[in-house]
Parts: structure tokens; C-alpha cells; sequence
């Protein structure tokens, strides 16, 4: 059973740690005064390397990266704060205060509800069912597990995602298994998928595509891991969540 840990004595304090799917995603946010921690798609990994950069010290957890639109009113590059995270069982409320400087600090960004899937969502009718399901308007593989953890362990929660594929959008094979569990691209996998069906090619370069538009996108959404950039102080933070 894992347990939440304090922040040791004399141990270096780490503000936030970051969690990401990806290894892109961990590189493009990466700060020495912040820890990062992939998924992979591996969500009891996932969940193990939050709790260990918790015992490191950091103090408040923000789950940052790409994610799959469900509102069909959303477009790729669109940045979503959560102001929660739902699954079809569970709801984790973002922390008001952290929410409120995030939209502050990304005037683009839409505050909406964020729906938690441990499977990808590969085509548009899974989207709508997680839809209509949830109400959320955004949807990813890591949140729902930043979002326990930080609640079993009362610390202060967010998320910031940037769309990369719209609702309507559906993902080709080679995509489904593109990721690794390092959260690197498996180069090998893919060609694989592109040998058995070479007519997903055209598909899998839009993909590509709308992939590298999120990811400049997010980008321009990381001075929110900057120092000094939420106006409450980091007592405050954890003090909110008693």
C-alpha cells in the first residue's frame, strides 16, 4: 500500500510536481525547480512515481500536456484549466485559488470539466459516450490519477491541457500504438501498423500535424510553472485543503 509522505528534513523542496503522458511533454515543461513524472498509459506506474516525487518533497500536483477534445465546440491548440476531474464513478474538485491565477496567468485558457480514461479514445463515438457520460469537455489518461493521489494525500490539485485532436477526430491504428510505456514514440510499433495498413498514412501525418500545433501550444502555456507565478503562497495552498 503506498502511503503520502512529508516533505523531509533538509530535504530540497520541490513546489509542484508535473505530471505528463508523455516524454515530449515532461521535456517541453521541464524546470530544476519543479519534477515532472511520465505515464506512459501505465497508470499504476503512473500512480507510484507521483507518490515517490511526493516523498521528495513537492507539494502541490499539476497535471500538464495534450489531451482529446470531447465538446465538439473545442478545437485543436485550445488550453483547458480543469476545474475538476470526473470519471464515470469519481469527481475531484481543482483547487479554487490555483485555478483561478491559472486562467489569470493563460487569458486563452477555458475552465471546464476534464473527463479521466485509463484506455484511448480512438474514434468519435467513444468520445461522445465519454460526453455524454461525463459533461466533460476534455479528456485524458493521467489526470484522474494526479487528481486521486493529490486527494488522498490533501494536497492542492490542478490541470492545464492543451486539444490535440477535436471530438470529431478519429486517431489511426498507428497512433493507438505509438506511445510506450517510457512515454517515448515506439518507432517500431509504428512501422509495424504503417506495413499492415499503408492507406493510414494521410491520417496518421493530420495526426502529426494537429499533434505538433498542441504541443506549440503548450509551449507557450509553460511560464505557469515559473516561480512566483500564482499569487497564493504555497502555505496558503496546503492550508486550503484542511
Amino acid at each position: 500500500m503506498l502511503h503520502c509522505a512529508a516533505a523531509k528534513d533538509g530535504a530540497s523542496i520541490l513546489m509542484i510536481v508535473a505530471v505528463t503522458g508523455l516524454g515530449r511533454e515532461a521535456r517541453l515543461i521541464s524546470r530544476p525547480d519543479i519534477t515532472t513524472v511520465i505515464g506512459g498509459g501505465d497508470a499504476a506506474a503512473l500512480r507510484q512515481r507521483i507518490h515517490t516525487a511526493l516523498e521528495q518533497g513537492a507539494r502541490r500536483v499539476l497535471s500538464i500536456g495534450i489531451c482529446g477534445a470531447l465538446s465538439p465546440t473545442l478545437e485543436v491548440g485550445d488550453c483547458v484549466v480543469a476545474t475538476e476531474v470526473v470519471t464515470e464513478g469519481e469527481r475531484f474538485v481543482s483547487h479554487g485559488p490555483w485555478v483561478a491565477d491559472l486562467l489569470d496567468s493563460i487569458p486563452s485558457a477555458i475552465p471546464a470539466s476534464l473527463a479521466g480514461t485509463d484506455t484511448i479514445l480512438s474514434n468519435s463515438a467513444d468520445k461522445k459516450r465519454l460526453y455524454e457520460a461525463t459533461n466533460a469537455a476534455v479528456a485524458d489518461m493521467e489526470s484522474h490519477i494526479a487528481a486521486r493521489v493529490a486527494d488522498e494525500c490533501r494536497l492542492p490539485f490542478a490541470a492545464v491541457r492543451v486539444v490535440s485532436d477535436s471530438a470529431a477526430r478519429a486517431l489511426p491504428p498507428a497512433a493507438m500504438v505509438a506511445m510506450a510505456k517510457s512515454g517515448e514514440v515506439d518507432i517500431l510499433a509504428v512501422l509495424r501498423s504503417l506495413a499492415t495498413r499503408p492507406t493510414q498514412i494521410p491520417a496518421l501525418i493530420r495526426t502529426a500535424w494537429e499533434a505538433e500545433k498542441a504541443f506549440r501550444a503548450l509551449h507557450r502555456c509553460r511560464h505557469v510553472l515559473e516561480p512566483g507565478t500564482a499569487s497564493a503562497p504555497l502555505g496558503a495552498l496546503s492550508l486550503d485543503m484542511g
